[in-house]
């Protein structure tokens, strides 16, 4: 069994972290760490988990021992903690924040549609962002084989979770209910970790990211829809996607309409092409607290302990 920690897991992605390594079978999950929820059952936090898990939080950091460590920390503040507790070289560290995905310090990022083989063999291994990994599968076979010639314009639209448990005036019931709207116009965060994959994937790849990120009136998932001026045929395009994700665990490029609640509940990301007035058309839809998050973790988890890339990740979409 792999002996595991989660160091801040009070929110919706340390929740989702303990749904899916309390059911996954070569996880021994030795303790789970909240400054904020010291001394709670974990289902006085995560109601749904009655019965599923018997440990209580903590604010106890204990660095020897552990097989791994997922980091569930706000962003900005992995680095210093990292600072100030010294895990064992060998412990495997998940990092979810911002911090390291620039690949400082050792840590290889963990899009494993990119870096499956680094993956394997890494120990600091930075989760990309929920944006970044529904943006960058949409786009890496074309951007891999020099099909963008322009600029990229990109639209994406988040579910309410993808704000964070922390309240918010733009994340309450009344603010949501029947609202759209538009945040971090071309300059969200997740911009430079994507355009860092894009060019170490392409290292002729120049064209502007023009990023218009939503507010969505749902809980969880992520629609993106990216387009850009291309020659070549549908089929072409087609073919290159599905050479590129031929191999890949939970990306999977479809032949028919796709809707966000097909991968609602999973890990999977599904990718639609269309053909229209010019441009290439592509769709990507995820989970942004599964695949954009928690779930893709754990798919890190398991190749960097040498498991079945879904291991405890065989989940089931709501479908309706």
């Amino acid at each position: 069994m792999i002996k595991t920690a989660i160091i801040g897991a009070a929110g919706y992605t340390g929740g989702e972290l303990i749904r899916l390594l309390v059911h996954h079978p070569n996880c021994e999950l030795v303790y789970i760490h909240s400054n904020s929820q010291v001394g709670k059952h974990i289902s006085e936090v995560h109601p749904d988990l009655i019965g599923d898990c018997d440990l209580y939080f903590t604010d106890q950091v204990e660095t020897s021992g552990l097989d791994a460590v997922f980091l569930g920390l706000p962003h900005g503040q992995t680095r210093s903690f990292l600072d100030q507790h010294s895990f064992d070289l060998k412990t495997v560290i998940i990092d979810l924040s911002t911090d390291f995905r620039d690949e400082s310090d050792g840590f290889i990022y963990g899009l494993p549609e990119v870096n499956r083989e680094k993956i394997k063999n890494a120990k600091r291994i930075a989760n990309p962002g929920c944006f970044a990994t529904g943006i960058q599968l949409a786009l890496l076979p074309a951007v891999l084989n020099g099909l963008v010639k322009g600029s990229i314009h990109i639209n994406g639209i988040t579910g309410s979770t993808g704000a964070g448990k922390k309240l918010a005036d733009t994340s309450h019931f009344s603010y949501r209910l029947s609202n759209i709207s538009v945040y971090k116009l071309f300059t969200h965060q997740h911009l430079k970790e994507i355009k860092q994959t894009f060019i170490q994937t392409n290292a002729d790849f120049d064209s502007d990211l023009l990023f218009v990120p939503y507010r969505g009136n749902f809980a969880r998932g992520i629609w993106i829809t990216a387009y850009f001026p291309f020659e070549g045929s549908l089929e072409e395009a087609k073919a290159l996607y599905k050479e590129f994700y031929k191999n890949a665990a939970f990306t999977h490029v479809a032949d028919h309409d796709i809707d966000l609640k097909q991968v609602v509940n999973t890990n999977k990301c599904l990718v639609y092409l269309q053909k229209e007035a010019g441009q290439l058309v592509i769709y990507s839809a995820i989970d942004n607290l599964l695949k954009g998050a928690s779930g893709q973790a754990v798919q890190n988890y398991n190749l960097a302990f040498g498991l079945d890339e879904k291991t405890g990740l065989n989940l089931k979409s709501i479908a309706f």
